[in-house]
């Protein structure tokens, strides 16, 4: 289970990726449910559903897809308390403490800890369409594509990062590099992150000046 730590953590980095997009993005009225749900759809492209085909289960891009409807549900659970932090954090856990796996759609009950991968990737998009999100169902998803809380905290964390130290060394402007030493910088932030001990709570921090260590400097 997320720890109050990685919550708040992540919270506090989603709300600042958002506002160094648009400053008033609490306002701007963005779909972020609406970007979960065909996340959520890429996801079920990703695992297979054609029966007239052979398909194989993606797995890395299926973890992928997840970490990214993450970052939008963080986003609509922080509108939804009106960008209050640890409220957000409050409501994420104790749908999480709760240990219900009983989700309703269309007045109908589901429990998601009976239902396959792709039953539950399906409806968690429906959900997303109605503009509704069950954290919950989310996490007995990630459990079903072999992530444990932490991985997705630690894949989380890690894109988000990036994502900052990209903007910070002129993404938007074109001059970023994005491969040092003969290698993507993907591939720097999976070092960076494998030296250093996921429980500290500024993780994040030591993340971003792992990556500023090894960027190539002017």
């Amino acid at each position: 289970m997320l720890s109050a730590q990685q919550l708040a953590t992540m919270l506090t980095l989603q709300d600042k990726m958002n506002a160094k997009v648009n400053p008033d993005w609490l306002n701007a009225g963005y779909g972020y449910l609406r970007a979960a749900m065909v996340e959520s759809v890429e996801a079920i492209e990703h695992h297979g559903w054609k029966w007239w085909k052979a398909q194989h289960k993606d797995l890395p891009q299926l973890q992928m897809e997840l970490v990214d409807i993450w970052h939008f549900a963080l986003s609509a659970c922080i509108i939804d308390f009106k960008g209050d932090i640890a409220a957000s954090a409050k409501s994420i856990a104790a749908e999480l403490a709760s240990g219900n796996t009983q989700v309703t759609f269309d007045q109908k009950n589901y429990d998601s800890s009976q239902l396959s991968l792709l039953d539950n990737l399906e409806l968690m998009t429906g959900l997303c369409a109605a503009k509704r999100f069950s954290v919950p169902l989310f996490m007995q998803i990630v459990v079903q594509c072999d992530m444990s809380a932490d991985e997705l905290y630690r894949q989380y964390v890690g894109k988000n990062v990036l994502n900052f130290f990209r903007q910070d060394n002129g993404y938007k402007e074109g001059t970023y590099i994005k491969v040092w030493q003969g290698r993507e910088d993907n591939e720097h932030l999976v070092d960076v992150m494998n030296a250093l001990d996921l429980s500290k709570p500024e993780f994040s921090d030591l993340v971003y000046e792992g990556l500023k260590a090894r960027y190539p400097q002017n």
